[in-house]
């Protein structure tokens, strides 16, 4: 159960901050405290900085290890944001190389994001990122790394080799023999992958992570259909979801309940990307309760066998999760029309013979029933959420 400290300060990062996050994220029970874009290089914008992967000396003047220690000593996790395949021009690495980015004889190097793609089919830059990042995890005690990528390529030009078009392909051998080098010489580091959201989810990167960002929309309704496509083929078990702020300023403005976005977060590997210091106290115990919640139920979400319910278009969504005798239902109301209540939600997987007990409200039912029939929810009004445990008695 993570935090991850981006939306909070973007590129606004200083060692002091990011402990008075670290300290409020640890009050609610966080596990794993990762900081974000900016504690790097000249990174006081996205700018520059990218490709020089060392501490600024005036917002960490002591690294990142007193940070790292500080989250230690709150009980958590210490997580760091890297982009290791990109560079801004304006770094010393650029400054030193330009030669390693992927770029076309005689053409003007396109920027997207402020930044190039460094050519990883060379065996400079991936002995220079091998570096790098081994130095990273060697100078303070990191858990846990979120590998980013933000754009694609443009410019897949490797002047003065006598086969260019090589780099399509080592580029990516170069990325999984990197991913590999770093995780036998750091055993204990857990990786993310994220790609611009989640451009990068295929089976190859899969198996050499722990999990994935699934989109940098974290809109609590949006996400639900974001989610359900994801379903289909990866576990909730690699699928990093977020609660951040509402207003939701990043997207569109839109304003939902504490109670929708945790439930919405909830279907995946929960994690809290708000700014909790702007965070009522009555916020700061909600958000707590929430994530105890969580934390019973994350073997079921994580290990338990998936059903859809009912699909996010608009009225009442659901999802089941089955795990041996506990049974565990996302529900979701985007708005109610007319003062029709929702439909009941009829649930699968469970065994029509056998009897359920609620957790939340002491009812049994019967499996024959909820299969068939069906057990209401109580959803009312616009985004509306609950959390139903059922267990076989």
């Amino acid at each position: 159960m993570l935090y991850n400290s981006w939306e909070a300060t973007g590129f606004d990062i200083s060692e002091e901050r990011q402990r008075a996050l670290a300290r409020r994220a640890a009050a609610i029970g966080v596990e794993l405290f990762v900081v974000d874009d900016g504690w790097f290089g000249a990174r006081t914008s996205d700018r520059a900085g990218l490709g020089d992967w060392r501490p600024d000396p005036d917002r960490f003047p002591g690294g990142l290890k007193p940070l790292a220690d500080h989250v230690h000593g709150l009980g958590m996790e210490f997580g760091v944001w890297v982009e290791p395949e990109m560079v801004n021009p304006d770094s010393d690495l650029y400054r030193a190389h330009p030669d390693w980015v992927q770029h076309q004889p005689g053409r003007k190097r396109t920027e997207f994001r402020n930044q190039l793609v460094l050519n990883l089919a060379r065996e400079d830059v991936q002995e220079y990122l091998w570096e790098q990042l081994h130095g990273l995890l060697s100078s303070a005690p990191v858990d846990y790394v979120k590998w980013d990528f933000n754009r694609c390529f443009t410019d897949a030009g490797w002047p003065g080799e006598p086969y260019p078009q090589r780099l399509w392909t080592d580029h990516v051998r170069a990325l999984y023999a990197l991913l590999d080098r770093l995780r036998a010489a750091h055993p204990r580091v857990a990786f993310e992958s994220c790609s611009g959201g989640g451009g990068r989810i295929d089976l190859g990167v899969l198996s050499r992570t722990d999990q994935v960002w699934t989109s940098d929309n974290t809109d609590p309704l949006d996400r639900l259909a974001i989610q359900h496509g994801f379903s289909h083929i990866h576990p909730a078990r690699v699928m990093a979801a977020w609660v951040t702020d509402s207003p939701n300023t990043m997207l569109n403005g839109r304003v939902s309940s504490l109670r929708f976005r945790f439930v919405s977060a909830m279907a995946g590997v929960l994690g809290v990307g708000g700014d909790l210091t702007r965070w009522t106290e009555g916020e700061l115990a909600e958000a707590r309760g929430w994530i105890a919640l969580y934390k019973e139920i994350r073997p079921v979400v994580q290990r338990g066998n998936l059903y859809r319910l009912r699909p996010p278009r608009g009225g009442l969504s659901a999802v089941q999760y089955v795990r041996g005798d506990e049974t565990v239902v996302l529900a979701w109301l985007q708005a109610q029309h007319h003062g029709e209540p929702p439909p009941a939600l009829r649930l699968r997987g469970l065994d029509p013979a056998a009897s359920y007990a609620c957790r939340g409200t002491g009812e049994v039912h019967r499996g024959a029933v909820l299969l068939h029939h069906g057990m209401r929810t109580g959803l009312r009004g616009d985004f509306d959420a609950a959390v139903i445990r059922l267990r076989r008695i």
